[in-house]
């Protein structure tokens, strides 16, 4: 039996930006990114299937457009960044359309599906190649035990539960 050579693809962070949004107080929707991140991915196929896919994202690195909401989130109301300063993620199956992987956010690690648009490979002027990658889900941050919630007078929640991934990944084959 042949061994398939899997080739490394390394994160073009350039070209790339892990978000998330949330619902505030039920009303409007917060953006968010992570500033510092990694992510790899080695493959055996072009078209990426059952490809091993990774990624760390630097908690501290947490970026809302609002110090002081950035804060919050850095602190033990959410993720603790000073006792865990990493979120990441590393696949279990990839068919092409859907990726199942391990999410660990704190001491917690789930497993979660995340839709993919593989948007195909591409050389660019450098005579780099690139991969490029659109995935979405939906986590619900009580499951990683991002608990910290609010009410307010009226009665409406200040930070929704669910929380959608929009995560934008481009990389250069190695």
């Amino acid at each position: 039996m042949e061994t398939q050579v899997k080739t490394a693809w390394n994160i073009d962070a350039a070209h790339s930006e892990i978000s998330f949004k949330v619902k505030h107080m039920m009303i409007s929707t917060v953006t968010g990114h992570f500033e510092n991140f990694n992510a790899i991915v080695e493959t055996d196929n072009s078209q990426f299937i059952n490809a091993d896919f990774s990624f760390t994202a630097q908690i501290d690195s947490i970026n809302t457009k609002n110090k002081d909401r950035d804060g919050h989130l850095k602190s033990e109301d959410f993720f603790n960044a000073t006792t865990y300063p990493e979120m990441t993620f590393k696949s279990i199956s990839y068919d092409g359309n859907s990726m199942i992987g391990d999410l660990t956010i704190k001491d917690v690690t789930k497993e979660i599906e995340l839709a993919v648009d593989f948007n195909g490979i591409a050389v660019d002027p450098y005579g780099q190649t690139k991969a490029g990658f659109e995935i979405t889900g939906k986590i619900n941050r009580k499951d990683f035990g991002l608990t910290w919630s609010a009410v307010t007078e009226a009665g409406s929640i200040v930070v929704s539960d669910t929380i959608r991934l929009v995560i934008d990944l481009q990389f250069i084959k190695q």
